[in-house]
């Protein structure tokens, strides 16, 4: 009974939401560049944390956003949701779904090699702990800083047979690699992230990746979700919707807590597999990716076998890089190298390699469906729409200019709401650094404190939308259910982002980056010793 309620009340919201819809485009109201903007991704949002269910309610944002951009006339709407979302976000983002089909292929390779199940004997052997498990995973999260797609999906990788067998929930897995994907490349000044932001820094008075480095230590958002990270798994002060999976996993050898399960390649026994074959292959692949991305930036100069000039620094190489096509350049390199490697090691035959083609690509097909649905909406909201116009309004208006010593904590919550709404770090740091940049002088200490509040807010956005293309990533990467770890994720986030949030009001009088994170690093060991407190009393 309780099943056919919840059915009837979804079809009653999906009507009312589809009528609302109608009515505001046949009415004239005006929904480009205004408020109306964000109701698009804020349905899809809605519906999924409330349905579960997350492929219909982002078909449904899409095309809420269709018909506001439509005028309520069906053959537009039709065409907004073809053209403009679905043919769009395939032809933008053809090169991330490669990368995930390589990367898959392979996954799928070193499971039949016997390597995976190499890998777990020598984790039992070596890694004797949950906590241990955890800690394993957020240190690879943290050496794999380049990019946070090749993060979440290498770190998931390697890792989910480790936190397996020390029944470590897939919802805890994912939290780790998504809190060690954005995060920390938010703070690496060697990474995609920071050429992107270093892009967008032109006219400040200073070089792009000096304005980076400078606002490193005022990334609260980043810095503390590290801290929070480190001392939720040592303090073992799981709460909210994780400590319920984490308790399933523990006690019940559960790790999914849930009937829907995420297809996956499962480990292959095979005595001739070594631990080796496994290593080898990640590091083939982390190199040649990130001489992928080098090599797409210029650094080897235009005829890299020719011996040419190098075009510039490692710096520049990575601001001129396109992670879709880099990626993928170096997945497929890095593919052939290893089916080369697995066949002269006969770990597998030809035909057994040509197998896991096919077994690779069905493992990344819901990732690649959320992926294409959530790009969609992105573009749908942001360029039909004027979401990135509508928010650029507010900051510019003068009750936000008025506000001085609480610009840093307003920009935070600015770039949150932004983030989250549209699902996208890099479009949100995009649209307001040049913002930011206007509101203080080159001069100005605040300049620094503004914009890591405007990056901050970006992660912390990014990291809690179910729309976002890291979070996607991330619950691939473990194979958990995605609106599961959005919704176990959530709560965290939001801890880390309201310290982060007190840790900016202060800021903006004291102007010390120390100061402040040693009050928001206080703040968040004092709420866990709250939560595992309350943890013992409820058990």
């Amino acid at each position: 009974m309780k099943i056919k309620v919840k059915n009837i009340v979804t079809i009653v919201a999906v009507v009312a939401v589809l009528a609302m819809a109608i009515v505001v485009a046949v009415s004239g109201v005006e929904t480009t560049a205004t408020f109306w903007a964000l109701v698009p991704p804020i349905v899809a949002i809605a519906l999924a944390l409330i349905t579960k269910e997350v492929y219909s309610s982002l078909f449904l944002g899409i095309v809420v956003g269709a018909i506001f951009a439509g005028g309520g006339s069906f053959a537009k709407t039709v065409d907004h949701v073809t053209n403009d979302g679905l043919i769009a976000a395939i032809s933008g983002t053809a090169g991330i779904f490669l990368f995930l089909v390589v990367l898959g292929v392979i996954v799928a390779l070193i499971n039949k090699s016997g390597a995976s199940a190499a890998f777990g004997r020598w984790a039992k052997t070596h890694i004797k702990t949950r906590v241990g498990a955890q800690l394993a995973t957020f240190v690879l999260g943290v050496l794999i800083f380049i990019d946070d797609y090749f993060n979440c999906l290498t770190v998931g990788s390697v890792m989910s047979p480790v936190a397996d067998n020390h029944r470590v929930s897939r919802a805890k897995l994912s939290y780790l690699i998504d809190a060690t994907a954005a995060p920390i490349c938010m703070i690496a000044p060697i990474s995609s992230w920071a050429a992107a932001v270093a892009s967008y820094t032109e006219g400040t008075g200073l070089s792009g990746i000096e304005l980076f480095v400078r606002a490193i230590p005022y990334n609260f958002y980043s810095l503390l979700t590290l801290v929070f990270v480190v001392a939720i798994v040592v303090m073992k002060a799981d709460y909210g919707p994780m400590r319920v999976h984490e308790r399933n996993a523990i006690e019940k050898g559960d790790v999914h807590s849930t009937e829907e399960r995420v297809d996956g390649l499962e480990t292959e026994e095979n005595p001739r597999g070594r631990v080796l074959d496994l290593i080898l292959p990640v590091l083939v692949l982390v190199i040649i990716s990130v001489f992928g991305l080098l090599y797409i930036g210029g650094f080897f100069g235009v005829d890299m076998w020719g011996g040419t000039d190098c075009a510039g620094s490692l710096i520049d190489a990575f601001g001129n890089t396109d992670a879709t096509v880099g990626l993928p350049w170096g997945g497929l390199l890095a593919l052939a190298l290893v089916i080369v490697y697995m066949l002269c090691r006969k770990l597998v035959t030809f035909k057994e390699a040509m197998e896991c083609v096919p077994k690779g690509f069905i493992a990344m097909v819901p990732a690649i469906i959320i992926l294409t649905m959530a790009t969609s909406l992105k573009n749908i909201s942001n360029d039909l729409l004027g979401s990135a116009t509508y928010v650029e309004t507010l900051m510019k208006s003068e009750a936000a200019q008025g506000l001085q010593a609480f610009l840093p904590a307003v920009i935070f919550i600015v770039a949150c709401l932004l983030a989250f709404a549209t699902g996208t770090s890099w479009g949100t740091f995009g649209i307001l650094i040049p913002i930011v940049s206007e509101m203080f002088g080159a001069t100005d200490p605040m300049l620094y404190i503004g914009m890591s509040a405007c990056l901050a807010g970006a992660v912390c956005g990014d990291h809690c939308s179910p729309i976002s293309d890291t979070t996607i990533m991330s619950s691939a990467g473990a194979r958990c259910v995605h609106v599961l770890h959005v919704s176990t994720q959530l709560p965290y986030a939001i801890t880390v982002a309201s310290i982060s949030f007190v840790c900016y009001v202060v800021a903006g009088f004291v102007q010390n980056a120390w100061i402040c994170l040693a009050l928001g690093a206080a703040l968040t060991i004092g709420f866990l010793f709250v939560m595992r407190a309350r943890n013992k009393k409820l058990a």
